[in-house]
Order: C-alpha cells, then sequence, then structure tokens
C-alpha cells in the first residue's frame, strides 16, 4: 500500500473510534490486513493476526514434533496482542485453530466485562473460510465422499434450486452458464481431490457456524441477546485464486491448498465471476442481522442494495454517536454511505445515492436498477468497456445491454469518472 494511502487512512476515523467516543467499550478478534495496529484505532482490546492470510492451526514457526506448518510469507505475517506485536505468532497450544481461538478470547473478552454498564462494540473477523483450507478431521469427516458422487453441475443446480424455494433468489436471477470443467471428464484420482478441497472448504464454515453459537449462547446467558444487534457478512464472493503449498494432506496444518476456481463458481451460485471482480459474482455478499428488540418480523428477505459505506452511517444511528469533524488534531471527511436502520425495521427503503466499486480487474457503478461493470481493467483507474445490466430483471448479469442502452452507459460512466475524480487517493488497491 502506498505512502498515500496510509495518510488517507490517518485522515479517517474507525468504527471503533466513533462508539469510543460514545462511551463503548470496544473490542475485537481477528484477521485486521491493515498496516497499523487496531489498538491504536480505537479498540481497547485486540488479539488477532493483523496481515493476511495465514495457516489456521499454526501461523508461525515449526513446534517441536510437529510437521511444518505451510506458510505463504513465512515469518512476515504480524500477530498482535493488545498494543504489543509478535512477528510471527508461533502459539504454545497444540489445539489452536484461528476460528476456535477467536471465539475463546471473544467470549473472554464478553465475560471480563460483562458487570459494565456501558454498552459495548465487538468486532469478530474469522480468517476462514479464506485459504489455506484447513479444519479439524471430525469436521471434514461430516463431508468427505458427498461432493464425489454429485460434482460441479449437481451441487450448483441443487444449491441454486433450493435458494430459489428460500426466496433468497427469484426469476430475476437466470442460472449463468457455468464456467467449471465437466466433472466427468476428471479422473478418479482427480475427482478425489476435488471432494477433499470441497470438503475442507465445508469443514471451515461448519466450525464457523459452531463457533458463532458459542457467541450466541454467552449473549443469552447474559441477557443481552435481544438488545444486541448483531451483523454478519462475508468480505466478498468465493475466489478463484489458487495458491499449493506444502506436502500434507489437504485440511492439514502441512499443507496450502485453495478452493480453485472450479468450486469457486459453484460456490458463488447463481453469480458470475469471483473475487476480485465487481460482477455480482465478486461483491453480492450477504448481510444476515439479528437484532430481536428492533426486527420483530425474524426471517425476512430484503433486497435492498446496501454496501459496506452503510455500516457506518448506520451505527452511528443507532449508537446516537456523533461523527467527528476532527479526530487527534486531524480533520475528519464525512463519512459516506446509508443507515440500514430504515430497513431493520421493516421499511421499503431505495438507495439515495449510486454505488461505485474499483478493485484488481473490476470496477462498477450502479443507480437503481442499472449497472455498468468491466472486467478486462487491467489497473487501478483502467479504461475497459462497459457491460451494462438492468438488475431489476438480470440480477445474475447474462444479458449485457450496452448495444441497446449506450445512452445509459454515457450517463452511468460520467457518474463513474466524477467519482474517481474525487477520490483522495488512488492507488491503495495493492
Amino acid at each position: 500500500m502506498s505512502t498515500t494511502a496510509e495518510a488517507y487512512l490517518e485522515n479517517s476515523v474507525t468504527l471503533a473510534e466513533v462508539l469510543k467516543s460514545a462511551g463503548y467499550r470496544t473490542l475485537m478478534v481477528g484477521k485486521y490486513h491493515g498496516l497499523d495496529n487496531p489498538y491504536d484505532r480505537g479498540f481497547d482490546r485486540y488479539f488477532g493476526l493483523r496481515d493476511g492470510a495465514k495457516n489456521h492451526f499454526n501461523p508461525g514457526h515449526q513446534r517441536l514434533g510437529e510437521a511444518a506448518p505451510a506458510q505463504k510469507k513465512p515469518g512476515r505475517r504480524y500477530w498482535c496482542f493488545d498494543s504489543e506485536s509478535m512477528q510471527p505468532y508461533t502459539p504454545l497450544a497444540a489445539n489452536f485453530y484461528s476460528t476456535d481461538t477467536y471465539t475463546d478470547k471473544a467470549l473472554e473478552y464478553l465475560v471480563e466485562y460483562k458487570d459494565e454498564r456501558k454498552p459495548f462494540f465487538l468486532y469478530v473477523s474469522y480468517q476462514a473460510p479464506h485459504d489455506p483450507l484447513q479444519a479439524w478431521p471430525e469436521d471434514i469427516a461430516k463431508y468427505r465422499g458427498q461432493y464425489s458422487e454429485a460434482g460441479y453441475r449437481a451441487i450448483a443446480v441443487k444449491r441454486y434450486n433450493k435458494q430459489k424455494m428460500m426466496g433468497l433468489i427469484n426469476d430475476s436471477c437466470p442460472r449463468p452458464e457455468p464456467i467449471h470443467d465437466n466433472w466427468d471428464h476428471l479422473s478418479p484420482d482427480e475427482k478425489d481431490i476435488e471432494d477433499q478441497k470441497m470438503s475442507v472448504y465445508a469443514a471451515m464454515i461448519d466450525r464457523i457456524d459452531q463457533n458463532i453459537g458459542r457467541l450466541i449462547e454467552q449473549l443469552s446467558e447474559s441477557g443481552e441477546l435481544g438488545n444486541t444487534l448483531i451483523l454478519f457478512a462475508s468480505d466478498n464472493g468465493s475466489s478463484a485464486a489458487v495458491v499449493e503449498l506444502g506436502d500434507g494432506e489437504i485440511g492439514g496444518m502441512s499443507r496450502w491448498a485453495s478452493l480453485g476456481p472450479n468450486w469457486a463458481n459453484v460456490s458463488n451460485t447463481a453469480f458470475r465471476y469471483f473475487k476480485g471482480h465487481s460482477y455480482q459474482g465478486g461483491i453480492n455478499t450477504p448481510l444476515i442481522v439479528h437484532w430481536p428488540a428492533v426486527i420483530k418480523e425474524g426471517g425476512r428477505i430484503t433486497g435492498f442494495v446496501g454496501h459496506f459505506i452503510d455500516v457506518m452511517a448506520t451505527i452511528v444511528d443507532i449508537s446516537s454517536a456523533t461523527y467527528p469533524k476532527s479526530y487527534n488534531g486531524r480533520a475528519i471527511p464525512y463519512y459516506e454511505g446509508q443507515s440500514l436502520l430504515p430497513v431493520f425495521r421493516g421499511y421499503d427503503s431505495v438507495r439515495a445515492d449510486p454505488l461505485f466499486w474499483e478493485w484488481r480487474t473490476g470496477r462498477a457503478a450502479r443507480s437503481g436498477n442499472w449497472k455498468i461493470v468491466s472486467s478486462n481493467s487491467d489497473k487501478i483507474g483502467g479504461s475497459g468497456d462497459w457491460e451494462l445490466y438492468d438488475m431489476s430483471v438480470d440480477k445474475t448479469e447474462t444479458h449485457n445491454l450496452a448495444d441497446e442502452m449506450l445512452h445509459v452507459i454515457k450517463q452511468l460512466d460520467l457518474l463513474y469518472k466524477d467519482w474517481w475524480a474525487d477520490l483522495p487517493m488512488k492507488s491503495a488497491g495493492g
């Protein structure tokens, strides 16, 4: 990340900084993937990986009597314990597993501060299911063999039909042409390897589910569940990137394996493309909200088009916190985004302003039901040709209207260029 990007992050505030000024106890565990320590950015407590992807069983050096942990950038990842940082961190406990350990620490915080009269903000950022594909054997065993019996297409069709039955998608989501390989063309050994990968991936998600259950159980026991807002989200669509390190078995500590593009295509059902793209397969992620004190109609599905920039607006709205004009002597630009509180309360809200995306190979703009997207932008600010989709009838982006609706593209392109011109820095994509 550039010095310009670092300066931009300096001239901003975090959710923790805003909520701490409103009297909240601010707590964080898990992956941060930033340059600074969250402890220095408003969090009273922080335990976790400051950097990017790391081994789930051992993020540090080889332990006595164990195989060497498969590592990307070995020895170069930071781990934080409140104000202290360690590079790398080698856990002493042989039962260390990122998802479990983060939950253990989160529960420790909840118990430690349970008698405080002040409200709390807890940010739990699991590494899983980001690669390396690693999970406990007992979780993997629940799924082993299920995927080799069905294959890519059968699993994708089953998921698509289930999503329609649940009401997550409808006829405005036609199923795109799949881009995964033909399962029948794989050898038995290749099928077994693919089954291993998807089984471990499912096991990682299973373990997240178990641990979220532990957090909810603690909130219930403390009597705080009903008035606690829980937001659950993924940061992007499934990744097609492939990293292969180590020579152990897939799922174990000594092997770094990735899901790969075939299962990523299936995992992103019903959308196209992957993480790094601005098609829906890269940017359309779930937001599950639990707040019994406010959300009276459980299980409701909304089609409101939200964005992560809405989180700050929402938190400021529900907490009555005051967003600062300056912080620690620095002028702070006002946040963008739209409060989701009306959506939580069941009102039919509409997106007030256009949305924009730009990262890696993708860029996009959306206004109302119109979306322009480019997949061949070679760099930040690139100039790949725009495609156009009417998201009211084609949420899976199967019918490009660019040739028929050139005037719409020109309008959205002007909005995009205005947005781009106003950005304070343009080189933080790496």
